[in-house]
């Protein structure tokens, strides 16, 4: 019995950590194995039918496979495509290149990627940068906003080449016990049935008391919740829409740092664009916070719906940090509206984009971090066999992000300044000071017309 006891104690200590049991205050196995993104890693997916499975990939089913990740074999975990508007159209358009998610949890309770239980492999759909997702992400980290970890990684069928896709960590239990403890809060991740609905529970707008007129919040809780977790969200949207005592509700420094970048990055198929969503929604003890989400429409390249001039690279590099969105959107954010009312939150903010802007771009970061990146992985695009543009549209991608980075964080060093207004009305009165951006072709990140092509 002694002998047996010492065997199954072996046991676990060789395998607590791939089965997701992790000392306390410690990182989880996976963040320092596949998202170390000093390199590339390699995903093999072994499956028995994958021309079945890209037939079926617009409905979303999970189908068993197992998953090669640098070299080390997870048996029996799920596999699905993912998106919305870039699932429909890559159907749409006869093409293959699905973002996926691979949960490893799903066929089998406990199974994890050392204590990692979804991920998702992000396609780069509308990005000939490869990085709109990396960067976007990387600056919320600078930020220290709690954030998906990302890497990239070269893509295999059954050991045939498939493409260069980012491993992005899927914000579940995982997630959430790595930025909150194991005694974290719910987690939740608003979105609207249909885009022509009123939708005020995606904008977080109070309503009620009843929780049947949250439903596009709860519906899409990733844990199970209860009348009293629904209780204590909803008390917190009614402290928000009152806007007073908004620290009782809101985590207000992690919300304004989450601002900074959001408008920065001016991605406008977001919680401060017409859609509302791409975005996770935290509460832990009657507190919310906003989490990053899903930006390959970012850097000002979303066009669904939008007036024309769509591709005004003038407008978006000095969109104002002030009033980032027209005034009927503003006052249906009330996490943005709300706080921005507030004098000493409105003098946070700016203090945080002076942080950023200095910190990240003026310091020569920015510049370093995506000549390295792109370094890193041109070989892989060159090679990719499924890749929406072509390597020298990549090469053009990446210069143009980076030129627009650039000239962005021009304009926001001008607007904190006084030196270019950081309004909506005031630019419309004053476009003489806005930085020129008549070098930057934002089509050049990605746009429809590759599909087409």
């Amino acid at each position: 019995m002694a002998a047996a006891a010492a065997c199954i104690l072996a046991g676990v200590f060789l395998f607590a950590e791939r089965l997701g049991i992790q000392p306390r205050y410690s990182e989880p196995g996976y963040a320092t194995r596949l998202f170390d993104d000093s390199y590339v890693h390699t995903v093999d997916i072994q499956i028995d039918d994958w021309e079945a499975f890209l037939a079926a990939a617009p409905e979303e089913i999970y189908t068993e496979c197992d998953v090669e990740i640098d070299g080390e074999t997870f048996s029996s975990v799920g596999l699905r495509a993912k998106g919305n508007n870039s699932l429909r159209l890559v159907n749409e358009y006869g093409l293959q290149r699905y973002s996926l998610k691979i949960e490893f949890d799903h066929f089998q309770d406990g199974n994890t990627y050392y204590g990692l239980d979804k991920l998702s492999l992000d396609s780069s759909y509308q990005d000939n940068s490869y990085m709109k997702n990396y960067l976007a992400y990387d600056m919320m980290d600078y930020m220290e906003v709690p954030s998906p970890l990302c890497s990239y990684v070269w893509v295999t069928v059954n050991g045939n080449d498939w493409g260069l896709f980012l491993a992005v960590e899927e914000p579940e239990e995982a997630f959430a016990r790595r930025n909150f403890g194991a005694g974290h809060g719910k987690l939740y991740k608003p979105d609207y049935r249909s885009l022509e609905e009123e939708n005020r529970d995606v904008a977080l707008q109070y309503m009620s008391e009843d929780p049947a007129d949250y439903d596009n919040i709860f519906r899409n809780a990733r844990f199970e919740t209860d009348t009293e977790d629904q209780t204590r969200l909803i008390r917190a949207l009614r402290i928000l829409s009152e806007g007073v005592d908004l620290e009782q509700a809101v985590d207000t420094d992690e919300v304004l740092r989450y601002f900074t970048v959001q408008v920065f990055v001016v991605n406008l198929d977001s919680y401060l664009g017409r859609t509302g969503h791409n975005y996770f929604l935290y509460e832990e003890d009657g507190i919310i916070s906003i989490l990053p989400w899903d930006y390959n429409l970012a850097f000002a390249t979303y066009s669904l719906g939008m007036p024309d001039p769509v591709n005004d690279a003038q407008l978006y590099i000095n969109y104002p940090i002030d009033t980032p969105a027209a005034g009927e959107i503003m006052k249906n954010r009330p996490l943005y509206h709300n706080l921005m009312k507030h004098d000493e939150y409105f003098s946070m903010y700016h203090t945080y984009f002076d942080e950023f802007i200095s910190g990240y771009f003026e310091s020569g970061y920015f510049e370093k971090k995506t000549a390295e990146t792109a370094k890193l992985i041109a070989p892989y695009v060159k090679q990719d066999p499924t890749a929406f543009c072509s390597y020298d549209e990549f090469l053009t991608g990446v210069q143009t992000i980076t030129d627009f980075c650039l000239l962005r964080a021009e304009s926001v060093r001008g607007q904190l300044e006084g030196e270019i207004p950081s309004t909506i009305r005031g630019q419309l009165e004053d476009t003489k000071s806005r930085i020129d951006g008549s070098g930057v072709w934002l089509p050049d990140m990605g746009e429809l017309s590759d599909l087409k092509r």
